[in-house]
């Protein structure tokens, strides 16, 4: 300490001691995925993957992929199957449907000999026939919440809603691929909304960065990704109503209590802000 004394003037030994006894910067929040570099040529399906939460990690239509690989709706895809996430040179066509064998010919019947005249026998009745079972019921009721946000705003054919109530921590960026949508900052268990009404396509935590994250789907060209949650309330294959409690809200990092909420236009991020009511 003396020799530093004598070598450096007081003013900058002062700020040198006062930044080593200072707490450190805090870190970022930052939404890190797997699909941050280019996609791989090929896939490999795991336990829990499903066609949109592949495309979503990568930036990818799940159309897209479908094509690419022969898939047709409801897009289903099974662990250890191989995917092409670029468009491949020849596409593999769709298998076609199995055709049934045709019956072997049967073999002529020995002649029969006429058989003594009887009387025919009673025509027994004929039962009633079966009833159709009703359908099984739904494991959710799709019904928009009476504590969802209020305010509305269409675009596009779709109604939007903000998902949550709280403050705007961080907003898109285009040339960020850490900042894919917005982030909202609120108190951890608090209820999570569909902005929108459609269909559950993906409840998990296999997306890394996210979380515990769901995915819904509305129409053909828009999905919409709800991160960070500390509880799932719907699952994959449900159909939400707007407005619809979908999760609890998590923290991230254990930082602080936050949504991640993103949507996707044909498998691109855009700007949420430009589909939410403003205000």
């Amino acid at each position: 300490m003396m020799r530093l004394r004598k070598v450096l003037p007081p003013t900058l030994l002062a700020m040198l001691l006062l930044a080593a006894c200072g707490p450190p910067p805090p870190a970022p929040v930052a939404n890190r995925t797997v699909g941050a570099g280019p996609p791989p040529s090929v896939y490999s399906v795991r336990r829990g993957d499903t066609l949109y939460s592949i495309a979503w990690a990568y930036g990818l239509d799940y159309r897209q992929v479908a094509a690419w690989n022969g898939i047709g709706a409801p897009y289903t895809i099974y662990p250890g199957q191989k995917l092409d996430l670029r468009e491949p040179a020849v596409r593999r066509p769709a298998p076609p449907p199995r055709r049934a064998e045709a019956p072997a010919p049967a073999a002529k019947p020995p002649p029969v000999r006429p058989a003594p005249a009887t009387p025919p026998p009673a025509k027994r009745p004929t039962p009633p026939a079966p009833r159709p079972s009703p359908p099984p019921a739904s494991r959710t009721t799709a019904k928009t919440d009476p504590g969802a946000p209020d305010e509305t705003r269409d675009v596009g054919g779709v109604t939007w809603r903000w998902p949550v109530r709280g403050r705007l921590f961080r907003t898109f960026s285009a040339s960020d691929p850490t900042r894919k949508g917005i982030d909202i900052v609120g108190s951890e268990g608090q209820p999570v909304y569909a902005a929108s009404g459609g269909k559950v396509v993906y409840s998990g935590d296999g997306l890394v960065g996210y979380g515990n994250l769901i995915i819904i789907k509305h129409g053909n060209r828009y999905l919409s990704a709800y991160g960070h949650n500390r509880e799932l309330l719907v699952r994959e294959g449900d159909l939400v109503a707007p407005g619809q409690l979908i999760a609890k809200m998590g923290r991230v990092d254990n930082d602080r209590a936050m949504l991640h909420f993103e949507i996707r236009r044909h498998g691109k991020p855009i700007d949420p802000l430009r589909l939410l009511p403003k205000g």
